[in-house]
């Protein structure tokens, strides 16, 4: 039979982990902007950006478990505060993500909550060349985001794809982009 710290630390992991499947159900709220009536979720976002930012993270000399880590947490926060559009961040106070996910790892195990936040701090500061790379995924993602609405027939979403494009900065990830506008989101089924 376990102990009180074990069963506390499971129990805190599993609140944590069911609060974490709400990513699951939050719409990315931006693009409802651009008339997209049901845009992909933020975990679907997510995953995509740890990805995108393992394979960044590999050409640029990086760690790429590391990055896709940093994409995994990035819009952890969002659980607490939903998805706020760029649009309206300048009327809206918000506390910083490191903040809020000190309050969502709270009930977490010492090591298993390090972890986490650790990650959520190095992404947030960019001061790494894992953290710079899961930041370019984020961006990318965005943009292939934009693409694929565009290629579904919203034609409002131009203002993603320079945005996204312009704020990317690791020479794979400049490249990535630049293919991305150009790649059809179906050449893979051509392979």
């Amino acid at each position: 039979m376990a102990d009180d710290t074990t069963d506390q630390d499971a129990s805190g992991t599993i609140a944590f982990a069911y609060e974490m499947g709400v990513l699951k159900r939050l719409r990315r709220a931006g693009w409802w902007h651009a008339g997209v009536r049901d845009p992909e979720s933020v975990s679907e976002h997510s995953l995509r950006v740890a990805q995108l930012a393992a394979l960044i993270a590999a050409e640029e000399g990086g760690d790429p478990a590391r990055a896709a880590y940093m994409g995994m947490w990035h819009d952890s926060q969002e659980t607490r505060i939903g998805d706020i559009p760029h649009s309206a961040r300048p009327y809206v106070e918000v506390a910083s993500n490191e903040r809020i996910t000190e309050d969502q790892i709270a009930g977490l195990p010492d090591r298993a909550a390090k972890s986490i936040r650790d990650a959520v701090a190095e992404y947030e500061s960019g001061g790494t060349i894992e953290a710079r790379c899961a930041k370019d995924a984020d961006r990318l993602e965005c943009l292939m985001q934009a693409i694929e609405y565009q290629e579904a027939g919203y034609t409002r979403v131009d203002g993603w794809i320079e945005s996204s494009r312009s704020k990317i900065k690791t020479d794979f990830g400049k490249r990535l982009a630049e293919a991305a506008l150009t790649v059809s989101p179906l050449a893979w089924r051509n392979r």
